[in-house]
């Protein structure tokens, strides 16, 4: 009786064992499954948001806050760099990461004390537009390498065609020695990834976890792996689309923006600064004396004029200011985020650069030199409307005509 017992209670011990150990068979499984599952929903959803929009900056913006942000990839930093085929190069393009440590930990606190969702991060872009004034951001954009061995391990991981996953000390020191900036960021671990759409690689990804040492490890590159074949149609996407938009909307002879983007533009940034109380400046600008030059030299050299002018124009400007060609020779400049004095102090810079410059054809005018005059009006300040701040502009313009040209006029009430 008491082996029966005895039997009776080991399989008994036996069977609670099994259960147990299935249990925790049947939960590590879900957790995986739940895990994986998750892993999947999240990469989901951001090729959901990178097909929200077709703009490049805006898709560069979200690729790289999904795979800073926590409810992301969760790495602390991030690059993109685009292969530019006509020259090739790689050039950098825009960079996302804290530039210490201790903005780092300010970052991440106000992230998890507000409670922001990668929703939440993706929104601030579009609501607080064209804004690159991070640390990183201008390193990156710093860079441009040409598409060789010699390079480095960004220009290696667009010719070979896959990913590089430096971890060991060895490696890292050779690399740090021999690529100029990897050795600015002082990168420790780090990945690059290429960026592949139909088998042609359109930009390489860099990661790593600078200030917060985290490991890199498989699921990380896997997750990477993945987000990377989805980005790479997006920017290829997002590419096509601009070629297009460019075509259509620009200037054939001066190659700036149109007059029908332009007012489509001041619409548009007038809406978004007047939704998050921001400033805007508009200049408007003519060439001194243009059909004098016109008439004594011909409509060549004119059009030769137009296109140096665009050109300094160009030059002279932010990436984030839009600068048009409004008519024959009257250009406009969008100013996002500049207070009126600001945009007069950047009026006097272009005003001296051009009357300095030495133009192929100044034989036509007074004084032997080209010299333009520019009208500055600003908004919330002197106008609510896109069409009253084109047109308070335009006024302070004519001003600087009758003040004696060659000169920046502010609007003010008194030129109504």
């Amino acid at each position: 009786m008491f082996y029966i017992k005895y039997d009776q209670e080991s399989a008994a011990k036996n069977k609670r064992h099994l259960y147990y150990k299935s249990m925790k068979t049947n939960n590590k499984t879900q957790y995986v499954q739940n895990k994986h599952f998750s892993e999947l929903q999240m990469l989901y959803e951001i090729s959901m948001a990178m097909r929200s929009t077709l703009r490049l900056d805006e898709i560069l913006y979200i690729i790289l806050t999904s795979v800073t942000a926590h409810e992301g990839l969760g790495f602390n930093r991030a690059m993109v760099f685009l292969v530019n085929e006509k020259n090739n190069t790689l050039e950098g393009r825009m960079g996302i990461g804290p530039s210490s440590g201790e903005e780092a930990h300010n970052i991440w606190k106000y992230i998890e004390t507000t409670h922001k969702t990668l929703d939440d991060l993706l929104s601030a872009y579009k609501e607080f537009g064209r804004r690159t004034d991070s640390h990183l951001n201008d390193i990156v954009k710093s860079m441009n390498m040409p598409i060789e061995p010699a390079s480095g391990i960004l220009a290696q991981t667009v010719i070979n065609k896959k990913a590089f996953e430096i971890t060991d000390k060895k490696t890292k020191a050779q690399i740090r020695k021999k690529d100029p900036l990897i050795s600015l960021l002082k990168m420790d671990c780090f990945i690059t990834t290429p960026l592949i759409a139909k088998n042609r690689v359109v930009g390489v990804m860099l990661v790593d976890n600078f200030y917060s040492k985290r490991s890199i490890n498989k699921d990380d590159i896997w997750k990477l792996n993945m987000f990377a074949n989805q980005a790479g149609l997006a920017i290829e996407n997002s590419q096509e689309f601009e070629k297009t938009l460019i075509l259509s909307n620009t200037d054939r002879l001066t190659g700036l923006w149109n007059y029908g983007y332009f007012q489509h533009q001041l619409a548009e940034d007038i809406k978004r600064a007047n939704r998050f109380n921001r400033h805007l400046s508009l200049l408007m600008l003519d060439i001194d004396f243009f059909k004098n030059f016109n008439d004594a030299l011909g409509h060549i050299a004119g059009d030769k004029l137009l296109q140096e002018i665009a050109d300094i124009l160009k030059n002279s400007c932010r990436e984030v200011d839009i600068v048009s060609r409004y008519g024959g020779e009257e250009f406009a400049i969008i100013l996002p985020e500049t207070f009126k004095e600001k945009a007069y102090s950047s009026a006097e810079r272009i005003r001296k650069f051009t009357a300095a410059h030495q133009f192929h054809y100044k034989e036509g005018v007074p004084a032997k030199r080209i010299t333009i005059s520019i009208g500055v009006a600003s908004f919330p300040q002197d106008a609510s409307t896109a069409q009253d701040l084109i047109s308070y502009a335009d006024k302070a313009l004519y001003a600087s005509k009758e003040a004696g040209r060659n000169r920046v006029c502010m609007f003010s009430r008194e030129l109504i």
